[in-house]
């Protein structure tokens, strides 16, 4: 490469696109030859000319400038474009074409799309939730038991971390029903307990407790009982 081609390829810039645009642009309504244009307007507002002419753009695009028009006024209508009237430091009257109605439409897509895999893993993770009570208690859930815990995901809102432990600590008492686990749970809320490392903490303060009381207990005098002393005990049963 030469060093004018090399000048006028730095002079040129460059344009930054997200690979989330180009990922999700069907799913804000876009089709390729509107993503094009939309690239293109991107190019011009970077370089620092936010309302190119769509000569231009039509040159580029090598397409008729009344196609270019149209897709414009499609990008408009989809609400993913909008021109802005003000005025420059003149005074003047200018326009400027705006594309952030197009990045608020592309977060929001890729929002829901988190929101709706939360959900789906959610779902799948109760599922598990169910399958890990039935292999604890060694037997199917009745109906009711099932409502039980479908009562504590959606009325009481425990999350599921909280719901196995709760049951990991019946069972290491042995205890196999699940009015055990809901003390065990409302227990918890008493104490504003809903996470793992509260729970955690919970039981290291309570064996701390437990250990001090031992302590104490061994340390107090014991009562000197006398003692009977049965071979000088001359009388008869």
């Amino acid at each position: 490469m030469n060093n004018e081609l090399l000048q006028k390829w730095l002079k040129a810039g460059d344009t930054t696109v997200s690979n989330v645009l180009l990922a999700h642009y069907n799913e804000v309504g876009l089709n390729t030859e509107q993503l094009v244009l939309v690239l293109q307007l991107k190019s011009f507002i970077d370089a620092g000319n936010d309302f190119p002419d769509t000569e231009i753009i039509s040159k580029r695009m090598q397409i008729t400038s009344s196609d270019v028009f149209k897709l414009i006024h499609e990008l408009i209508n989809k609400k993913l474009l909008v021109i802005e009237t003000g005025k420059n430091q003149d005074g003047k009257t200018r326009d400027s074409y705006r594309l952030d109605l197009l990045w608020n439409k592309l977060t929001l897509v890729i929002s829901q799309q988190e929101n709706q895999q939360r959900v789906e893993k959610q779902h799948l993770s109760e599922q598990e939730l169910f399958q890990l009570f039935e292999a604890e208690f060694g037997r199917p859930l009745s109906p009711i038991e099932m409502q039980t815990i479908g009562m504590w995901l959606d009325d009481d809102h425990y999350a599921i971390e909280l719901i196995e432990l709760a049951l990991r600590e019946a069972v290491l008492n042995q205890v196999y029903n699940l009015k055990y686990v809901d003390r065990i749970l409302l227990n918890w809320e008493r104490k504003n307990i809903r996470t793992k490392d509260q729970v955690e903490k919970e039981g290291n303060r309570r064996r701390q407790s437990s250990s001090k009381a031992q302590s104490v207990s061994s340390k107090e005098p014991t009562t000197k009982v006398p003692l009977h002393n049965w071979l000088n005990n001359n009388e008869n049963p």
